[in-house]
């Protein structure tokens, strides 16, 4: 591990602050999110209404992700969370009061899991874009690393609490801890000092500047082939909508059970996470990000044919860890190999490609699985993960071929 990064990402007050803000906010949404799953299952007890749940997601995204992208390079990043936070709060109530009123429907959910879509599509660009512009660029791998471990720590912490609070108080419970988690952004964000972007050139907020971030993408075979072999993974491999299927009908376990096959792919990430700074030494690394996006088709493919709970919850948490090392070197990749004044609207074309993959995922995840059955269904997808990413690789030799410069 670099000493130096890490003593001066400990001294970084505004880094620091982010960090633990966004870590309470996330774990509060991870909690909703298998809140929603499984409330969603008990009300419809249908794979279709989970694979529509997934295109509810997707299409706020699809719709703002090209705005958000420019409102990030041109309006102030820090503002633009405060406010997403602002709103979120109000969405996870509106979840909430109408379970506790027994309002809630399919249809309901969909509105306010798409309202919440269209909220994190403005977060995403500001959120992401804003790490360059609070530590040093010699920082910035093991920031993205750190960042990387907060994100999968609470997408364990978050999965595992939620199944033991909706067995033991309800999903309503859920919703209303996931309302006051946005408040540690908040209080982060008001602490924090003002952010300095780094723009060589000033963006201005019309058409022409949303075309240019999208031919930056699409003109650098690095940055777009990573977006696309991202999407593929995802898209294919997505098995977290249909966990609620697998926990009740297959492993025969309850909602308990069912937070820890959400969790599960955490821990592999937390693991792999500690251990990417020695990972981090092979220079090699388009090569290790093919492999590690295989190992992680692989493990899903063996997720989706265990019948024992124990193996799954292996087979699973492997699979985060090749997805874990993946993303690394992908955020690394499209984030120091983008002008400063380009990253939100970069990011953004990201966003579709990043949340399209596991959304659209769920909706094609859901339609398999209601034809062809739950486990062939996931199993077919990792099998075209690996198929995908081999053949994008070679494809475009730029990322096969890339190398770390430090």
């Amino acid at each position: 591990m670099n000493k130096k990064s890490l003593i001066s990402l400990l001294k970084n007050r505004d880094y620091i602050l982010f960090q633990i803000g966004m870590f309470i906010s996330r774990s509060g949404t991870f909690m909703q999110d298998v809140a929603v799953n499984w409330q969603l299952y008990q009300l419809t007890k249908s794979p279709l209404s989970l694979g529509i749940l997934g295109l509810a997601k997707f299409i706020p995204v699809l719709i703002f992700s090209m705005i958000s992208g420019i409102t990030a390079d041109v309006f102030s990043r820090k503002k633009i969370i405060f406010i997403v936070q602002v709103f979120a709060i109000f969405n996870a109530l509106a979840l909430a009061i109408l379970t506790i009123s027994g309002k809630i429907t399919p249809f309901l959910i969909y509105l306010l899991v798409g309202l919440e879509a269209g909220l994190y599509s403005f977060e995403m660009p500001a959120r992401q874009s804003i790490l360059p512009n609070i530590v040093k660029k010699e920082d910035f791998s093991l920031a993205v690393n750190i960042n990387n471990i907060f994100y999968s720590s609470s997408n364990f912490i978050g999965p595992a609490i939620s199944g033991f609070i909706i067995a033991f108080s309800g999903v309503q419970s859920v919703y209303l801890i996931n309302a006051f988690s946005f408040l540690s952004v908040i209080m982060a964000l008001i602490f924090m000092r003002p952010i300095v972007k780094t723009l060589e050139k000033q963006p201005v907020f019309n058409l022409d500047s949303i075309k240019e971030g999208i031919k930056f993408v699409f003109k650098t075979p690095l940055i777009y082939s990573s977006m696309l072999i991202d999407f593929l993974g995802t898209f294919f491999a997505s098995a977290t909508t249909l966990m609620p299927i697998f926990a009740v009908d297959i492993l025969k376990v309850g909602p308990k059970e069912l937070g820890f096959l959400y969790a599960a792919p955490s821990i592999g990430a937390i693991i792999a996470g500690l251990f990417f700074p020695f990972i981090n030494k092979i220079k090699s690394k388009g090569k290790l990000l093919v492999f590690s996006i295989c190992f992680f088709g692989l493990n899903t493919i063996f997720f989706a044919l265990s019948k024992n709970l124990y193996l799954s919850l292996i087979f699973i948490g492997l699979s985060g860890a090749g997805d874990m090392i993946s993303t690394i070197i992908r955020n690394v990749i499209r984030q120091l190999n983008t002008p400063d004044h380009l990253r939100g609207r970069m990011t953004a074309v990201n966003m579709v490609f990043y949340t399209g993959g596991p959304q659209l995922g769920e909706t094609e995840a859901g339609i398999a699985a209601n034809l062809i059955g739950t486990p062939l269904s996931v199993a077919f997808g990792g099998i075209a993960t690996i198929i995908a990413t081999i053949y994008i690789a070679v494809k475009t030799p730029q990322l096969l071929n890339y190398k770390d410069s430090n």
